[in-house]
C-alpha cells in the first residue's frame, strides 16, 4: 500500500490557526491518551481552539485541548482540559525547542486525526500575523475567487 492510500479520519481541526498564524513547518506527532479520550475523539467531540504546545524537560505537551467526556464513561472519564503528552523523537523536540526560543515562534496544533487506528496530532511551527497581514490574505483570497469566477464565466461562452 502506497503512502497516498493511507486512510485518515479527521477528528477535529483548528481552522482559525491558518488565519491567525503564518505556518512555517508542520510535524506529525502521536498523542498519549486515556481510553475514554480515544472514544470521544472517534466521535469527533474535541476542540483545538486556544490550544498550544509547550516543551518542558525535553518533553512536549499540548495545553488547553478540549476533549469532551465520553457519555458512557462513568467513573473512568477524564478531565476535558488536562495536559496531554505528545510523542515525538527527541531530536525533533530539541529542534523545536531551539526554534521556539527565537522571537515570535510558537507551536500550534492544526488538527487531530486517526491514521492506522492511532491518534495523531498535526503540530505547526508558526508565527503570529498582524491585522494588516490578515487583511492582505483576505484581499488576495477575494481577488483569486474573482479571477476564477471570471474564467468560469468565460468558459461558458
Amino acid at each position: 500500500m502506497g503512502k497516498q492510500n493511507i486512510p485518515i479520519k479527521i477528528a477535529c481541526e483548528n481552522r482559525k490557526a491558518r488565519h491567525d498564524y503564518f505556518i512555517h513547518e508542520t510535524f506529525e506527532t502521536g498523542l498519549a491518551l486515556q481510553g475514554t479520550e480515544v472514544k470521544s475523539l472517534r466521535a469527533g467531540k474535541a476542540n483545538l481552539k486556544d490550544s498550544y504546545a509547550v516543551i518542558k524537560n525535553n518533553e512536549i505537551f499540548v495545553e488547553h485541548m478540549h476533549i469532551s467526556p465520553y457519555e458512557q464513561g462513568n467513573i473512568f472519564n477524564h478531565d476535558p482540559l488536562r495536559t496531554r503528552k505528545l510523542l515525538m523523537h527527541k531530536a525533533e523536540i530539541i529542534k523545536l525547542f531551539s526554534k521556539t526560543r527565537e522571537k515570535g515562534y510558537t507551536l500550534v496544533p492544526l488538527k487531530v486525526y486517526f491514521k492506522h487506528g492511532k491518534a495523531k496530532l498535526e503540530l505547526a511551527l508558526a508565527s503570529g500575523k498582524h491585522n494588516y497581514d490578515k487583511r492582505q490574505d483576505l484581499q488576495a483570497k477575494a481577488a483569486k475567487r474573482d479571477v476564477e469566477r471570471a474564467l468560469k464565466e468565460r468558459q461558458r461562452f
